[in-house]
């Protein structure tokens, strides 16, 4: 009976790890291509002045370096879960706090985009004066500062939490994001930044559809060109839904835990971080890197290994 249970856990053991090593794959492979089409949407913005030198391009890279650093940082800290590697809280904490920092950009980032397109076909005439680099450049620098500013006030909450009466500083759990919520108050502060951030963007994203279309339907403008700009902001729009749905993941799984069996929860979690996470994060070279006749050319080019 002694040798049938070492056998037994054995096998349970290996059939975890080669389970652990499937999903990772699975979820590396993915996370590694997109992350070479951003950086390769990346050196196109940069690599000829007409972007960078237009509005739309400088808050389109502002947009993909912030998606970047969150898929490699969300997905480094999944390797290192999957991994059962447990950090300790000012290692976790760094983390956590540079991944929110990229991840409130992304939103912002969109509402910017946003008003740009409505800009353009709302007030043509004005475009230029209104839409300038200098504008684009604060625009940006307001984005990140906002977003330093909630980093800044997540850390001051976390730091009253007292780390002195812990034995040490090793974590006993995985680190994630939803861990480091140590104190009450800072987690009332995530939900609340959370609803205002994504209640506004999706505010400002609607709105401006609204004005798009509304224009489209006074002005004999271009169309076919009015018509793109409003798939844009409709894919927009999807694309913030389904960053505000990595919101709710936690909330999801505890309710799922009390019907479904540990292994189960795993993979479903598995799934939603695959749907929640990576996915949203890879639409945005999907949206103006196949869209874009500017872009699309150059990019196939590079990813064709520069063969015409």
């Amino acid at each position: 009976m002694s040798n049938q249970f070492v056998t037994n856990t054995t096998v349970h053991q290996y059939q975890s790890l080669l389970e652990r090593v499937l999903l990772s794959t699975l979820t590396t492979v993915p996370c590694c291509v997109f992350l070479f089409i951003n950086g390769t949407m990346l050196f196109i913005l940069r690599s000829k002045s007409v972007f960078c030198e237009t509005s739309r391009y400088i808050l389109l890279y502002n947009l993909l370096f912030s998606e970047t650093v969150m898929l490699i940082l969300s997905q480094s800290m999944y390797i290192v879960a999957a991994c059962r590697v447990r950090l300790t809280y000012p290692v976790c904490g760094l983390l956590t706090m540079v991944s929110n920092l990229t991840k409130e950009v992304s939103p912002l980032t969109l509402v910017m985009m946003s008003l740009e397109r409505y800009v353009a076909v709302c007030y043509p005439l004005r475009q230029a004066a209104i839409v300038t680099i200098r504008n684009t450049m604060y625009a940006v620098f307001t984005v990140w500062a906002i977003s330093s500013l909630n980093v800044l006030i997540r850390v001051i909450l976390l730091l009253r939490f007292p780390f002195e009466d812990l034995p040490s500083l090793q974590m006993k759990h995985l680190c994630s994001e939803r861990v480091m919520l140590l104190s009450p108050m800072l987690h009332l502060y995530d939900k609340a930044y959370t609803c205002f951030v994504f209640v506004t963007a999706g505010v400002a994203i609607i709105s401006s559809y609204v004005g798009v279309t509304i224009a489209a339907k006074s002005a004999s403008s271009d169309q076919a060109s009015t018509q793109k700009i409003r798939n844009t902001l409709l894919l927009h729009l999807i694309q913030l839904g389904l960053s505000l749905c990595s919101t709710i993941q936690s909330p999801l799984l505890i309710a799922t835990s009390a019907i479904v069996t540990r292994i189960a929860i795993v993979r479903i979690q598995i799934v939603f971080y695959m749907c929640m996470f990576i996915f949203p994060r890879c639409l945005s070279p999907l949206i103006y890197g196949i869209r874009d006749q500017n872009i699309r050319p150059i990019l196939i080019y590079h990813l064709c290994c520069r063969q015409k």
